[in-house]
């Protein structure tokens, strides 16, 4: 069964097709399942949750991915005559051209403005306190969401799973 593939966001624009095998379908499950279960998927209200906390789950699916890329080997990584790209692709593309430009870009200036928190304040206050960044951060954040919501779509019409994702979207309008 050939799977369309698309997504496209501010960060990332992948149109082609994937022709699981099962090895496949089993590796977008355990994917699926560490992607949904995460902070980093989840709304972050304007007044709370800290966004150290999202990019650290966002840290955590680099390996989390790699581990399930390892385990299932080229089985997984192959395309095949009906389709472009595999899922080994796809979840590598979503890392490098997805997570990694967000997480390169917030991490650093992040850390360096924890740095200099004084003493008393509380991390969320402080944050807060980041001025322009603390915005523009949690905008790109919500954009790096959005291409992980299309993606797990994507995970679950492999795994023929319902779409967590876009029933999320719906529960919270």
């Amino acid at each position: 069964m050939t799977i369309p593939v698309r997504i496209k966001t501010d960060f990332i624009d992948i149109d082609t097709t994937i022709d699981p095998n099962q090895a496949q379908r089993d590796a977008a499950w355990e994917l699926y399942v560490e992607l949904l279960t995460r902070v980093a998927t989840a709304p972050l209200p304007d007044e709370s949750g800290l966004l150290r906390e999202a990019m650290n789950s966002l840290y955590t699916l680099f390996a989390c991915t790699r581990t399930t890329l390892k385990s299932y080997g080229p089985r997984i990584a192959r395309k095949t005559r009906k389709a472009e790209y595999s899922v080994g692709y796809l979840a590598i593309a979503i890392l490098n051209r997805g997570l990694r430009p967000f997480l390169s870009k917030w991490h650093p200036l992040l850390l360096d403005h924890e740095e200099k928190r004084p003493n008393g304040l509380s991390s969320l206050e402080h944050e807060k306190q980041w001025g322009d960044c603390y915005e523009e951060c949690r905008a790109d954040l919500k954009r790096v969401r959005q291409t992980l919501a299309q993606y797990s779509d994507i995970l679950a019409t492999i795994c023929d799973v319902p779409k967590y994702a876009t029933d999320r979207k719906k529960m919270t309008q």
